[in-house]
């Protein structure tokens, strides 16, 4: 397997860049960098005209940076796709990956307050140099604000309740860390509704706070436009997926060439889309991956290929 040692191991590494179908000529974009697996599995199988752009937002990403004069690392949110690409001059591109979620070495990190595990500071951010922290939203948004994003993104049943609770504690003290987080939910918020079973609401929670603090959900929806008007005549779009909100998004741009998943069809009735969904599944890791990587339990990878019915 190739990875950056220590930082992130990449899921369904060989499906994901199969997928691509890569021509040795090409011109692709990896966007989710990360460790750099996924693109240094790209770039094995490009030759001397190739080119790979690969994005990140996380400046502990380019500890990875490769050495390759056919590799472009792009330090930005990948929400900017088509701005870089216009930067660069690429009107087309042969073939899109992305490894959406949280990279391991984020969740491994103490320090960046997306896990659980640690007593960290509420912080979440992806590109550590700017936006709103998880303690601003969690101390400044209002009830109904966090209730929604608890029940929206995390599909959390008593997100009510953990905002009323969440709400009454900080009246009397700022809540920074995440080890205050989880134990005033569980003591006033009913985290755990069954017991044993606290650590997946903790997670919902998590992953709630995650996607609004780095607007997750706005950068897919422009990530995926920008890909569709993009990606050429018989280039592929391979994408995995960690929770179901990203995945829909994924599974409507690849059905009907839009986010919404309005589908349009001709005068025979035929669902018009740019893209044609290529094996007809979902790909998910086999056993023998999710057990080396616990990450790749939840994974969905699907590819699309532009153009064809």
């Amino acid at each position: 397997m190739i990875t950056a040692e220590g930082y992130h191991v990449p899921v369904l590494l060989k499906e994901s860049v199969d997928g691509l179908g890569i021509k040795p000529d090409g011109v692709y974009v990896d966007v989710t960098f990360g460790g750099g697996g996924h693109s240094r599995e790209i770039l094995s199988r490009l030759g001397a005209e190739g080119h790979l752009y690969s994005f990140d937002q996380d400046e502990d990403a380019e500890q990875n940076i490769v050495s390759d004069e056919r590799f472009t690392f792009v330090r930005s949110n990948f929400r900017y796709l088509k701005n870089w690409m216009r930067y660069y001059g690429i009107e087309e591109i042969d073939g899109l990956l992305a490894d959406l979620g949280v990279s391991s070495h984020h969740f491994d990190d103490e320090t960046r307050g997306f896990s659980f595990r640690f007593d960290a500071p509420l912080d979440m951010r992806m590109n550590k140099r700017s936006g709103m922290t998880a303690a601003d939203i969690v101390n400044n948004y209002s009830e109904e604000q966090l209730s929604d994003i608890f029940y929206i993104y995390g599909e959390l049943k008593n997100a009510r309740r953990i905002a009323a609770a969440i709400v009454k504690a900080r009246a009397g003290k700022r809540i920074e860390t995440t080890s205050e987080l989880i134990q005033l939910t569980m003591d006033n918020g009913k985290l755990t509704i069954e017991d044993g079973k606290w650590k997946k609401d903790a997670a919902k929670l998590f992953q709630a706070l995650r996607i609004e603090v780095n607007h997750e959900m706005d950068a897919l929806k422009e990530m995926l436009n920008g890909a569709r008007d993009l990606i050429c005549e018989g280039g592929r779009l391979s994408v995995i997926t960690y929770h179901s909100l990203e995945d829909r998004l994924v599974k409507n741009m690849m059905k009907a060439g839009n986010v919404e998943g309005k589908v349009k069809q001709d005068f025979f009735g035929r669902t018009e889309s740019p893209f044609r969904q290529i094996g007809g599944k979902v790909i998910v890791p086999d056993e023998e991956e999710q057990a080396r990587n616990p990450r790749s339990r939840s994974a969905k990878l699907r590819i699309a290929e532009r153009g064809g019915k």
